[in-house]
């Protein structure tokens, strides 16, 4: 069984996956770093009113293999004037 890595960006830190998973192929990893995203988000949010969260999957020989991104965008669209 393969292990893929999951690299994780926040856009103002970013942490490397220096243990990696077991997963059953390439498919799975791509749908494990599809999922993890709005769980990364919620802990994140709502810290900030524009945020990109990317996950990058490497392979056992460390080559980045896969890229999923999740974007976050808050605003107001009647500026606020007082607090109603």
């Amino acid at each position: 069984m393969p292990r893929y890595f999951f690299d994780i960006d926040d856009g103002e830190s970013s942490t490397e996956d220096d243990e990696g998973l077991m997963l059953d192929d390439r498919e799975q990893a791509r749908l494990y770093a599809i999922g993890a995203l709005p769980t990364i988000a919620e802990e994140v949010l709502p810290d900030g009113e524009r945020r990109t969260f990317v996950i990058v999957v490497r392979d056992e020989t460390r080559r980045a293999i896969f890229r999923a991104s999740l974007s976050f965008l808050s605003e107001w669209i009647v500026p606020v004037t007082d607090d109603r």
